[in-house]
């Protein structure tokens, strides 16, 4: 096979690079970190590039130097942000591979819905460390350590307005039982708790280890009233859009508390504002939120201490285990051998499922 053109729209360690290179021998391998950073300023929101971009950076070389680059490149293997007009900008592009999990940050992007292949790393993210900061969300909240904050700005000590929750003995729902589900399922478990859980389709076989059930999207209605926590841990789609509106939160359990790793969009945060205001729900842990790269969370959560809100962090860790590279090289095998259209590539994305 003739030498194949990959541009790496992120950074590459020697590491990766090497891993890369020992796959595809032949390969041109151009690498474009931050030659887009300017173009992102004009095409993201303002949020996103704050919270994404550093501080200084504009970019690199000219428009028709990027453009150059783009045309060459047959696979292009990227990280967020991206160019939103990659499609109309490759007309070699055969593959595009994100370095993130969720296919859902491709909605604004020309690709969706293209002639291009579109794999993400779904399955390969830091999971043990989202599923950690999950379980540690859950257990603040049913500690009650946020009245620890209040009381060090009151000088105040009040013992007898803890309202501590065992977890041992309880039940947790993971909605989304898949790489990340699973690593939150299993620790749960590990505390004590009963663990259940739906996936789009209800899987064949025994339930995976540490979870008595794992049900189809049809189950979580009648799991739902079950649950102490109910961690959200599935990929944004159609289907799932404001998956968990008034209805859904009126048949959780009352005093549950609802944990959300996956995408905000899910969630409909004035039906949970809502729920949190009756006292249904006893707290929420939310890494994300919906427009969180257009803005801050709304006031009405941020503001409230019995919900626990941070900037999209819950898969950094002080030792990356990421494994987009490794799912990269062993597509890029695939691509080698059978062209982009090859069923030996894994996490293609559905555009009609969403991911």
């Amino acid at each position: 096979m003739p030498p194949v053109t990959i541009l790496a729209i992120t950074r590459l360690s020697d590491a990766e690079r090497a891993q890369i290179a020992a796959v595809a021998p032949h390969s041109r391998i151009i690498e474009a970190a931050g030659w887009f950073d300017g173009e992102y300023r004009q095409t993201w929101p303002p949020f996103a590039i704050e919270r994404y971009l550093p501080a200084h950076a504009t970019g690199r070389g000219t428009r028709a130097e990027r453009d150059a680059m783009l045309a060459e490149a047959e696979i292009i293997l990227a990280g967020f942000p991206f160019p939103l007009d990659l499609r109309s900008r490759t007309p070699r592009l055969t593959w595009f591979h994100q370095r993130p999990a969720g296919a859902s940050n491709l909605l604004d992007c020309d690709l969706w819905g293209s002639d291009v292949t579109v794999t993400t790393s779904r399955g390969s993210a830091n999971g043990r460390a989202i599923a950690e900061f999950a379980v540690a969300g859950v257990m603040h909240i049913a500690k009650d350590l946020s009245r620890a904050a209040i009381e060090r700005q009151t000088r105040h000590f009040d013992a007898s307005a803890y309202r501590p929750m065992m977890l041992d003995g309880k039940t947790a729902c993971v909605v989304g039982a898949g790489g990340i589900g699973l690593e939150v399922g299993r620790l749960c478990a590990a505390l004590g708790m009963r663990v259940t859980g739906t996936r789009r389709t209800k899987p064949a076989g025994p339930p995976p280890a540490g979870f008595t059930e794992v049900g189809g999207a049809a189950d979580l209605d009648r799991l739902l009233p079950e649950a102490d926590m109910v961690a959200i841990c599935c990929q944004w789609t159609p289907e799932t859009e404001k998956l968990f509106d008034a209805p859904r939160f009126a048949r959780m359990k009352p005093g549950s508390i609802l944990v959300n790793v996956a995408r905000g969009e899910i969630v409909d945060s004035d039906a949970l504002a809502d729920a949190l205001a009756r006292g249904h729900l006893r707290g929420a842990v939310l890494d994300v939120y919906a427009g969180e790269t257009e803005g801050p969370p709304p006031e009405h959560l941020w503001s409230d201490p019995r919900v626990v809100v941070t900037p999209h962090v819950s898969g950094l860790i002080d030792d990356d285990r990421h494994g987009a590279i490794g799912i990269f090289c062993d597509n890029l095998r695939a691509w080698l051998e059978g062209g982009p259209k090859s069923p030996a590539m894994t996490n293609v994305v559905d555009w009609a499922r969403g991911y």
